[in-house]
């Protein structure tokens, strides 16, 4: 009987775990559409306002441009790091944690200065237990980003490049495919090349870019000069690709967290079948004993 009552109390447990975790699901599978509709609608802006740059690149590309300037060496390496405020989504924030402290760590190997800009409570968190201190963090927000949060980071990341302090900012964060499937993304925020901004469709991959053909566009006039026409664009293009990867995470968030409520859920109903049939042998077993018990007992008073 003591092995039922445990087996019993595990089936409960379990029970009250699968509410809670269907529940995170239907919660993720709402709220998945609402961010993916926000990813979506500000996709056209970016590749608008990218498309523009390729124009203006294509006609003057000036790396005398404090946005645009390339380094001949690399001194200081800027991360930004795009997760969540809350856990159970799988690997949505542990992958991308432990991708940029590895690249963090080999950089620092080499003598090269790293530093880290967080966006979420668990990067965070992450970081500062590793007594890795972030330049930058912002936490309660993840699931809701704002043109705010987007422009903070960006005036921090343009000064920075502008000034000398970092000589190249890497941009991490989940690219969410679909409601299903997400990407991890880590691409080149700065130094930007003639190549990316004449390339706006991904992939961008080494191959396709070096195909760019450099192809001027002598339908537009420029005042006072392309490459300064460029210069002011820069920020806007910094602004908004850092505000899409954003929204994209937060879309790809809660698609992670469904499938992993999801697959808990699922596991879940396995341990419970097993543990039902586990149950339904003790007792089977528990019934035998007591018959036989019975059966012996009345053997005996009949002999008597």
């Amino acid at each position: 009987m003591a092995n039922l009552r445990e087996i019993s109390r595990r089936m409960s447990s379990i029970r009250s775990t699968m509410q809670i975790t269907r529940t995170m699901e239907m919660i993720s599978t709402a709220r998945i559409h609402k961010a993916l509709s926000k990813a979506e609608e500000a996709g056209p802006y970016k590749e608008a306002i990218t498309n523009m740059l390729a124009n203006v690149a294509s006609a003057g590309f000036d790396e005398s441009q404090p946005l645009l300037a390339r380094r001949l060496s690399e001194r200081n390496v800027l991360f930004v790091l795009v997760a969540s405020d809350r856990g159970l989504a799988g690997g949505f924030n542990i992958l991308p944690q432990r991708s940029v402290e590895r690249q963090m760590r080999d950089l620092q190997k080499r003598g090269i200065g790293a530093s880290v800009i967080t966006c979420g409570r668990k990067p965070t968190e992450y970081f500062t237990y590793r007594k890795i201190r972030p330049v930058l963090s912002f936490v309660g927000m993840s699931s809701e980003p704002s043109r705010d949060e987007a422009d903070r980071i960006a005036s921090y990341v343009m000064d920075g490049y502008a000034s000398g302090r970092f000589d190249r900012v890497e941009l991490v964060y989940w690219h969410a495919k679909n409601r299903v499937d997400q990407t991890q993304v880590s691409e080149s925020l700065l130094p930007v090349t003639r190549e990316q901004l004449m390339m706006p469709n991904k992939p961008r991959t080494p191959e396709a870019m070096s195909k760019v053909e450099h192809a001027a566009y002598t339908d537009y006039a420029f005042e006072p000069s392309a490459s300064e026409v460029l210069g002011y664009l820069m920020p806007a293009y910094i602004r908004t690709v850092i505000y899409h990867a954003l929204l994209d995470s937060a879309a790809a968030e809660h698609g992670a967290r469904r499938r992993a409520m999801q697959s808990a859920t699922d596991n879940a109903k396995e341990v419970l079948g097993s543990l039902s049939r586990t149950y339904n042998r003790e007792r089977q077993a528990s019934i035998t004993t007591e018959l036989n018990e019975i059966i012996g007992g009345a053997s005996a008073l009949e002999d008597n």
